[in-house]
């Protein structure tokens, strides 16, 4: 039996953020000591060409294919999920990390603030893609960001420059989420922009005060 509308958004919503949060385990396997960074950026480079062609498949050929109806919300019916958008900026940062650019210390975090702080802050409230999200939202999701950064960035840069690299990362992360970005007209996926901005704020950070 079909699920009535708002019941079947809800559960849509809640599945999309299960997805959020399995990114989560992306960078474990590295820190468990069983892949080497490279290896874990490769993995992700094969997840967006997955990605990719399940796209191609739906817009191009048509294909109504089950991670569609599962991870996508009405107004992503013609254009790229937010799903792959996840994947693309997931492997760009982990691409990233491998160079002289930046680190996976400063990837995980980076990755951590779109797949932990992003679904907390969704589940704060509903905002269309051209919308800003709440003052609280906003306070939230910089706490979070914090927390999922201080474990990493401390040990690494001390207590003092460690904390205002973690808050540089989280700022960006936290403007990234609740102010929508819009390029030529059309609204970008904070899913695409979450980590490569918070990344970008750490790298910042570690060339004034690391």
């Amino acid at each position: 039996m079909a699920l009535p509308a708002a019941a079947w958004r809800e559960r849509v919503e809640f599945e999309r953020r299960l997805v959020h949060a399995s990114g989560t385990l992306y960078p474990v396997p590295y820190l468990l000591g069983w892949l080497s960074w490279a290896e874990t950026a490769a993995l992700l480079v094969a997840s967006v060409v997955l990605v990719g062609t399940l796209e191609f498949l739906r817009l191009v050929v048509g294909l109504d294919h089950a991670v569609y109806r599962t991870l996508t919300r009405e107004y992503e019916s013609d254009s790229i999920g937010g799903y792959a958008l996840y994947q693309v900026s997931m492997a760009g940062v982990a691409l990233l990390a491998s160079t002289s650019i930046a680190s996976p210390t400063l990837a995980i975090p980076a990755m951590w603030m779109l797949s932990v702080g992003d679904p907390v802050s969704g589940a704060l409230g509903s905002n269309g893609p051209r919308e800003p999200k709440r003052r609280l939202v906003w306070v939230v999701m910089f706490v979070v960001c914090v927390a999922v950064a201080v474990p990493f960035l401390v040990p690494a840069f001390g207590m003092s420059a460690g904390v205002a690299v973690a808050v540089a990362g989280a700022a960006a992360a936290t403007i990234a989420d609740g102010a929508p970005t819009i390029v030529r007209g059309i609204a970008v996926d904070d899913n695409l922009t979450i980590p490569p901005a918070a990344l970008a704020g750490m790298v910042a950070a570690v060339a004034v005060v690391g």
